[in-house]
């Protein structure tokens, strides 16, 4: 969260936001963009990249809990983009319209 805030200067609106169908890890704000943020995390490269954990199936969940969360928060007339912030240990790299 303090990468989104401080770095990328982002208006964090909700974290870990949760309804029937699914779960968004951070929705923030950047200019007049809500931008809704999948985090993944790992320790090592070992098996595979966190940003390869973010599949076509996640990827659709968390698109169906975007949409429930613009309406329920009548957003529904604002840009949309969809991140993913991966992070290896300490590192962070973060993906820009990841999908």
């Amino acid at each position: 969260f303090k990468y989104v805030k401080s770095k990328l200067k982002f208006k964090i609106l909700d974290k870990n936001f949760k309804c029937a169908l699914g779960e968004i890890d951070i929705i923030a704000k950047d200019k007049s963009t809500i931008v809704f943020i999948e985090v993944k995390s790992k320790t090592s490269l070992a098996f595979g990249s966190p940003r390869e954990m973010v599949t076509n199936y996640k990827q659709q969940k968390i698109k169906q809990v975007a949409q429930f969360y613009l309406k329920s928060h009548n957003f529904l007339d604002s840009m949309v983009r969809f991140d993913v912030a991966e992070v290896v240990d300490e590192d962070v790299e973060y993906i820009f319209d990841a999908f």
